[in-house]
C-alpha cells in the first residue's frame, strides 16, 4: 500500500478520528472546528478508533503507511461520538448501552466523559463522566469551548453541559420546556458566529404500516448555553427530507446537508444568523437513485 492509498483509506474511515497532539499543533488561519486531521510540528498524528466501549490510540506514520497502537481507554458503555475542544487539549466522548435507532433497546447507561490529550496523544480521564437521561447520538463543543452540546435521538432532544475553565465537564444547563426538537435528532452544531445552533432531526422512513416521520433542520438561538426556538427548515413540510449531518463552508457562508433517507447532498446559504429556506443546490448521491 503506497502513501496516497494509505492516506485515502484513513480519510474515508468513518469509525476513526485523527487529531493533532496537544501543545504541538501548527497555527492556522482556519483551524477546523470539528474533529479531523491535523499534523503536529513533527508531522505526527494521533488517531483514535472506537470499537464497543474501547477508544484506542494509534500513532500514524503516513510516510511509512503504518499504524502503531499505543494504548486505549474504556468508556462506561459503547462509544457514540467524540469531539475535540477548540484548544485541542481535551476530548469529549459520549457513550451509551442503547441499541441502534431502530431497536427497542433504550438502555440505562448514558454518559459524556472528558479526557485530557497528552502531548504524546494518549488520553487521560479528566473529571468524572456525567450521566445523561437517554442515548447521546452526537456531541459537539461551541466555538468558545464553554459548552458541550449533545443530540439525543429517542426522545429527540438536545442537552447542554458547561465546560469548566480547566476542561472538565460542569453542570447541565437548564433549557426551555418548549424546545422544538423534531423527530429522531441526529446532530447538533453551533454556527460559525456561535449565536445560533442547528439541530438535525432526521425523521424516519415509512415502515411496517407506520407513515413517514418528517425531517427538519431546527434552528435555535444560542446564548450563555441556553437554546430557544428560532425557525424550522423543512422542505415539503419535511416529507422526502431526512437529513443526517451538516457542515459549514466559510466562503460564502453556506451549509452542506447530507440527506440520509433520500441519498442527496444539499446546499443552503446563510445570511447573517439566518438559514435560507430555499435550496441553492441539490444532487443525488447514487448513480441509480431508484435502484
Amino acid at each position: 500500500m503506497d502513501r496516497r492509498t494509505f492516506a485515502g483509506v484513513l480519510a474515508g474511515t468513518t469509525a476513526m478520528t485523527m487529531l493533532g497532539c496537544a501543545g504541538k499543533t501548527k497555527e492556522s488561519a482556519a483551524e477546523p472546528k470539528s474533529t479531523g486531521t491535523a499534523a503536529s510540528q513533527d508531522g505526527r498524528l494521533a488517531l483514535y478508533r472506537s470499537v464497543g466501549e474501547e477508544l484506542a490510540q494509534f500513532d500514524v506514520d503516513v510516510a511509512g503507511a503504518t499504524l502503531v497502537q499505543r494504548g486505549a481507554v474504556l468508556l462506561p458503555a459503547n462509544v457514540q461520538y467524540v469531539w475535540q475542544h477548540p484548544s485541542r487539549q481535551y476530548l469529549y466522548v459520549t457513550s451509551s448501552d442503547s441499541g441502534p435507532g431502530a431497536s427497542a433497546i433504550k438502555g440505562v447507561n448514558h454518559h459524556i466523559s472528558a479526557f485530557r490529550i497528552e502531548a504524546s496523544g494518549s488520553l487521560q480521564p479528566h473529571g468524572k463522566p456525567q450521566p445523561l437521561s437517554s442515548r447521546p447520538i452526537h456531541n459537539s463543543v461551541d466555538a468558545t469551548g464553554s459548552y458541550s452540546l449533545i443530540a439525543h435521538n429517542n426522545p429527540s432532544g438536545v442537552t447542554v453541559h458547561r465546560i469548566n475553565r480547566d476542561g472538565t465537564l460542569g453542570e447541565q444547563v437548564k433549557q426551555p420546556a418548549n424546545l422544538d426538537a423534531g423527530i429522531f435528532g441526529h446532530q447538533v452544531l453551533t454556527t460559525p458566529s456561535n449565536r445560533m445552533a442547528i439541530f438535525v432531526a432526521r425523521g424516519n422512513d415509512a415502515a411496517g404500516g407506520k407513515p413517514e416521520d418528517p425531517g427538519a433542520l431546527k434552528l435555535f438561538n444560542f446564548k450563555d448555553g441556553v437554546l430557544s426556538n428560532l425557525a424550522s427548515v423543512a422542505p415539503g413540510n419535511g416529507y422526502g427530507f431526512g437529513p443526517r449531518h451538516l457542515d459549514f463552508h466559510p466562503r460564502p457562508p453556506s451549509v452542506y446537508v447530507s440527506v440520509e433517507r433520500h441519498k442527496r447532498l444539499q446546499l443552503y446559504r446563510m445570511q447573517a444568523d439566518a438559514l435560507s429556506r430555499e435550496l441553492a443546490f441539490t444532487n443525488d448521491l447514487l448513480v441509480e437513485p431508484h435502484n
